[in-house]
């Protein structure tokens, strides 16, 4: 896929829950990183569905970014 057709995620429209793909293009790691940031903590992962897929909230990503406080 190719930048062009790419859905790029932007700060001003951020969806509530983000997935793994959103938040590491976000934060520009890999998906495996922000995987591990779940287990340490650091990103608290809520799992949906019966398969287990991750979503991130919005405002942890935001405070990881440094620009909004952690409720």
């Amino acid at each position: 896929m190719d930048q062009s057709t790419k859905k790029q995620v932007k700060l001003d429209n951020l969806p509530d829950l983000l997935t793994v793909r959103e938040v590491s293009d976000l934060l520009r790691v890999s998906p495996l990183t922000i995987k591990r940031w779940g287990k340490r903590g650091k990103l608290p992962a809520i799992r949906i569905n019966s398969r287990g897929d991750r979503r991130y909230k919005k405002e942890a990503v935001l405070w990881l970014l440094g620009m909004q406080a952690k409720e």
